[in-house]
Formats: C-alpha cells, sequence, structure tokens
C-alpha cells in the first residue's frame, strides 16, 4: 500500500500537469484569437448594420472584410420601428479595432455564405469606399443579396414555364411521330420523301447543265469573262454619255447645261401665268368665259341649239335630216352624181353632143 507521502506526490504531479495543460491550452487558444483579430487583449470595435432577413445569421458568426476574417457577429434583434420596416433585423458586429482604417462609413455589409450550401456569414466591402472610417457604434450600410431561398423562389416561375414548353414539345414530337403536319410527313411519309429526293436530283441535274456551255444559264456562268467584259464596255459607255451630258454636248446636255432653255422655259411660264391672270381679270375670249355670265349664256343659248340641230339631224327631220337618215334620198343623190359623172365624161370624149340643132319655120 502506497504511503502517504507518494499519493500526495502522486496528486502534485497530477496538478502540476492540470495547470501546465491548462496555461498551453489558454496560450493557444490566445494565439488562435489574436491572429484572427479577436483576442481578449485586442481592443474591439461595434458596429451595426440591418438585413430584410436574417437568413439564417446567428451570434458568433464571422465578420469579414473582403474575405478575411475580422470579427464576429454580436447579437441579432428584430427592430419593430416604422423606419425600419423594410430592415428589421439589427445585427450587432464586435470588430478588430486595427481594422479600423479598411472600414469606412461608406462601405458596404452583406450577407454571404461560406460555399454554396454552408452558413451565413456578414461581409464587409469597401472596395468602392471613399468615406473616413467608421467611429465605435457606426451603421454600415447593407446590400441586400438573393438567399438559397429567394433563388428558389425567383426560379420557381422559370420552372413552371419550363414544363410548359416542355409539354408543348413533347405534343410537337408525338405529332411528328404520328405523321400529323408536313414535317410528321416528311418523316413517316415515304412519297413525300420520294419526291423531296427527286426535287434534290432535278436540282442536282439544273446545277450540272449551269457548269456546262450548251445553254443560256451555262453560258452567263461560263463565259470567260464575255459577259463581263460587256458590261464593262456598258459601263464605259454609260459614263462616257454622263460625261457628255455634263459638258453639255448633244441635245440631252444642252437641256441640262444651256441656260437659254431655262430662260426660254421661265418666259414662257411667265406668258402663262400672265394669260391667267388676264383670264382671271375676266380679259379676252378666255376671261369673258370665264367671268362674263352674259357671254357664258350665249355660249350654252348655242350649245342649246346646236344640240337641238344635231337631234333633228338624227330624228330625220328638215334636209340634212332626210339626207342624213332617208336611204331613198342618199340612193337618188348618189345616181344624180353617177349620170353627172357619165355625162360630163361622155362631153369630155365627144364634144359635139352639145351641139343644138336650130330650126326655122
Amino acid at each position: 500500500m502506497p504511503s502517504q507521502r507518494e499519493v500526495r506526490w502522486s496528486q502534485l504531479k497530477i496538478g502540476v500537469i492540470v495547470l501546465v495543460s491548462s496555461v498551453i491550452l489558454t496560450v493557444l487558444l490566445f494565439l488562435v484569437t489574436s491572429s484572427s483579430g479577436l483576442g481578449f487583449f485586442s481592443h474591439k470595435l461595434t458596429a451595426t448594420t440591418y438585413f430584410e432577413n436574417s437568413a439564417g445569421l446567428k451570434p458568433g458568426a464571422a465578420v469579414n472584410l473582403e474575405g478575411v476574417t475580422i470579427g464576429n457577429v454580436k447579437s441579432i434583434s428584430v427592430i419593430l420601428a416604422p423606419e425600419r420596416k423594410l430592415t428589421p433585423v439589427m445585427a450587432v458586429m464586435t470588430l478588430n479595432d486595427k481594422y479600423r482604417s479598411g472600414i469606412r462609413t461608406d462601405s458596404i455589409a452583406e450577407l454571404t455564405t461560406v460555399g454554396p450550401l454552408g452558413d451565413p456569414v456578414v461581409d464587409i466591402n469597401s472596395q468602392r469606399a471613399v468615406g473616413p472610417p467608421i467611429e465605435d457604434g457606426a451603421e454600415l450600410k447593407t446590400l441586400e443579396t438573393p438567399s438559397i431561398q429567394d433563388v428558389m423562389k425567383a426560379s420557381q416561375g422559370t420552372i413552371e414555364s419550363l414544363n410548359v414548353v416542355l409539354a408543348k414539345l413533347n405534343t410537337v414530337v408525338d405529332n411528328l411521330e404520328s405523321g400529323k403536319g408536313s414535317f410528321g410527313q416528311l418523316l413517316t411519309n415515304p412519297d413525300l420523301y420520294n419526291k423531296f429526293v427527286a426535287t434534290a436530283d432535278d436540282v442536282d441535274k439544273l446545277a450540272i447543265k449551269a457548269n456546262s456551255s450548251d445553254n443560256s444559264i451555262g453560258k452567263l456562268l461560263n463565259d470567260h469573262g464575255d459577259m463581263f467584259d460587256k458590261a464593262n464596255d456598258l459601263v464605259a459607255k454609260a459614263d462616257k454619255i454622263t460625261q457628255d451630258l455634263q459638258s453639255g454636248k448633244g441635245t440631252v446636255g444642252k437641256l441640262l447645261k444651256d441656260p437659254t432653255m431655262y430662260n426660254n422655259a421661265s418666259e414662257s411660264l411667265k406668258n402663262v401665268n400672265a394669260i391667267l391672270a388676264d383670264a382671271q381679270a375676266g380679259k379676252g375670249s378666255a376671261g369673258m368665259l370665264l367671268k362674263d355670265p352674259t357671254f357664258a349664256s350665249k355660249l350654252n343659248d348655242a350649245l342649246t341649239k346646236t344640240d337641238a340641230l344635231v337631234t333633228a339631224i338624227n330624228e330625220g327631220k328638215g334636209t340634212l335630216g332626210k339626207l342624213a337618215t332617208d336611204d331613198e334620198a342618199y340612193t337618188n343623190l348618189n345616181r344624180l352624181l353617177t349620170e353627172s359623172t357619165a355625162l360630163v365624161t361622155a362631153i369630155r370624149q365627144d364634144p359635139k353632143i352639145l351641139t343644138i340643132h336650130m330650126k326655122i319655120f
């Protein structure tokens, strides 16, 4: 049985070991927390920010500056004040004071996750911040980033639309397989396929003919530049004609360049304007026709009488009417003219016919 002295010595050794282990553990904990700025003896800075939703953020969550941990979330609470209706979640953060110069008054705090499905953390972005460093108790602006739930909600409509599109595509594929529609007939109807192949053969034959020189299209495509030379000559001639026109040569050129013709045309237009002005003023026959009611009345009477005369002639009234409508009068007149012509011809042939024999008793 161990003596009392040995027992005390064993207890002392155990106590020393526990004490040394505690000291080592404390030192390690101090070193670890000091490296992240959360040591017991480091000076701390408090800042607050407000979010629309905590998205699972909990006290003790890391606070990062450009991805580097500089503190943690001290507390999370909901503020029911009316001015915080849109961003009611308040997060109080404890930050390492040595990073004060990197956190500006216009820095942006946002919720991010460590990996796609990791825990949420607060990330402070100062890349575009130009304000002064923050003071203790400062409030940082927030930038709301969509969470996984937000993304799922936003994509729900897209998924539903995609399901509708897939259903329609499934219907289209079924119609194609059943031979409905033009494409369905093309896939399932051998006659349509054979016609398509025949058409392709005809197109191939046409291409072969086009590559030969025994037809119009082949000559056009394989004339070794003759058609191009002719077209080039035609363009050159057209250019020469254009140059002659620009230089005032020929009738058309003079028409374009000679000011005399323009002056004559301008003078003619002036005369026409003068005639129209006189007509508007009632001068001359045209003016009287336009402006004088007496002249217009006389002209109307003359036209009325002429119309009555033509109507009477058409109805066969009077001499002119008989002559125009009576076939017998026309026949007699034609016979008279014929006999007169014959008489004149006979007199020319034998003038003695007109000899007058006079007998005295």
